[in-house]
């Protein structure tokens, strides 16, 4: 029987203020220490109590995290005896250095990856922690002023009245009643000419713009993207097969004639054109109509990403791409996840009548259909006003979040970051004094709590100002305040 380690185990990196839970940490801690040989089968660990108290934490702490080992079999209890390394792990396979975790060792591609596969491992910021979405300044609706009691209400009532269908597999194209739910809304608010029969529900939008990369390109055809873009359009583009190349970014938005000049025979486009991601320009009519006539031209596709057009703040929502488009040529994608609750994991393409078929069976091939509780809810939830009021309530709270945002800028962040107000959209960018590295800043940032992405991550060609995202909808007035007194005392050390 190997003695305990107290060292080992005094040592360990728990912080309270991290977001994630003490156990969690505990548990990281010691499974680490397992996998890598710290320690090694037969090792006895230290009662609960009396590690509990050598580490200022609670017993059921130590406890929660002990109990998830035992689950997982990495600790065995003996009667009489404690608690032990289990002694049925083989040393052979424990033997992983300090510097590289298991899960690091999985994420290094292996050389039998496919030309696509090793495309998609070796995207940028491909795999990433996801964040809480109340950290400021991530961007994401508010998720505290969503009318949960409503829908689980309208969930209980589907769940009571459900038939034995309504348990089995939704069409591969969607629930029916959404799909025309979708239709008359879009078709009202968003100027788009549709039928229900050419709505297709996807699982997000991601999904939405791998559906149609497989669907209406081939393997290294060239495709337009915004840049600034939007990251991760590009790498599932890119993981689709697509050659993507960059297309700057204006005060009129995509630059076309650019694109047509570096990139004649490029195959599709993907443009945010309502509100650009992340710039937040609307592009011009004549900046519309001239892709429009290019992609006529060229027998080219348009991705239509209208990722956040419901909140616009001045005037009514701008028409989409699609309701000017007489070649049918453009795929509109919309999603409903931003708009009300990321775990909804609900958005939808509008796609060309020729092309319903094909796009229906590649779904059914590629994803297959959503599920049909979400779906129904979401339908009543529309179907009966309350997508509608929950807007209308969302714009004049995101408007009032926005503007605290530009008052607490002006306040704490006078010097350190130019923030202004804008007319649409869920973030702002505030821009750097010249020669600060955003990327730096992002970096003191996080350390500080605060989510504030640079916007050089959004750019492959084009140099620009360093700036960072900030997004306001998700975080109330006091967390806003806060936000900016620690980005600034962050900022001031980037400085």
């Amino acid at each position: 029987m190997t003695p305990i380690n107290r060292e080992l185990f005094t040592s360990l990196p728990l912080d309270p203020s991290s977001s994630s839970p003490l156990h969690r940490q505990l548990y990281d801690g010691v499974r680490n220490a397992i996998l890598r040989g710290a320690l090694r089968p037969g090792t006895r660990l230290p009662a609960t109590r009396a590690l509990a108290r050598s580490l200022g934490l609670s017993r059921n702490t130590v406890m929660t995290a002990f109990d998830q080992l035992l689950a997982e079999g990495y600790i065995e209890g003996r009667h009489g005896s404690g608690t032990f390394v289990s002694s049925s792990l083989p040393e052979q396979l424990l033997q992983i250095p300090d510097s590289e975790t298991p899960h690091a060792r999985l994420k290094k591609p292996s050389s039998r990856l496919s030309h696509r596969g090793q495309v998609i491992a070796a995207s940028p910021g491909a795999v990433h922690q996801i964040e809480p979405i109340a950290r400021p300044f991530e961007i994401g609706p508010a998720l505290d002023a969503f009318p949960r009691k409503l829908w689980a209400r309208l969930a209980i009532r589907r769940l009571r009245v459900g038939t034995p269908d309504f348990f089995g597999y939704a069409p591969s194209a969607g629930y029916a009643p959404l799909r025309e739910a979708i239709a008359t809304y879009v078709g009202t608010s968003r100027g788009v000419h549709c039928t229900a029969e050419q709505v297709i529900v996807v699982s997000g939008s991601k999904r939405a713009i791998h559906l149609a990369a497989n669907v209406l390109l081939d393997p290294g055809e060239v495709t337009w993207m915004e840049d600034p873009g939007y990251p991760t359009a590009r790498r599932v583009l890119q993981g689709a097969g697509a050659r993507v190349v960059p297309v700057p970014v204006d005060d009129q938005g995509l630059d076309v004639e650019a694109g047509k000049s570096r990139y004649p025979a490029a195959r599709l486009a993907y443009v945010t054109p309502s509100h650009q991601y992340p710039l937040g320009v609307t592009m011009s009519l004549a900046r519309r109509l001239s892709l429009l006539e290019w992609a006529a031209t060229r027998r080219a596709w348009v991705l239509e990403d209208d990722y956040d057009s419901e909140y616009r703040y001045e005037g009514r929502p701008l028409e989409s791409l699609q309701g000017l488009d007489r070649a049918s040529r453009v795929v509109y994608i919309g999603s409903l996840s931003k708009v009300l609750f990321p775990a909804l994991r609900l958005g939808y393409l509008i796609v060309p009548s020729a092309l319903v078929d094909t796009f229906v069976t590649a779904h059914s091939i590629l994803d297959g259909a959503s599920p049909t509780l979400e779906q129904s809810v979401l339908a009543d939830f529309i179907t009966e006003g309350h997508f509608i009021r929950h807007l209308r309530r969302m714009r004049t709270l995101y408007v009032e979040r926005q503007a605290c945002l530009v008052r607490a800028a002006a306040r704490e962040l006078g010097g350190l970051l130019d923030v202004q107000a804008a007319e649409a959209g869920m973030h702002l960018i505030g821009w750097l004094p010249k020669g600060i590295d955003d990327v730096a800043a992002s970096l003191h940032a996080r350390q500080a709590g605060i989510m504030a992405r640079p916007l050089s991550a959004f750019t492959d060609k084009t140099r620009r100002p360093g700036g960072l995202l900030l997004g306001y909808s998700s975080v109330n007035r006091s967390q806003i305040w806060d936000g900016a007194r620690r980005l600034a005392s962050a900022l001031r050390h980037v400085r």
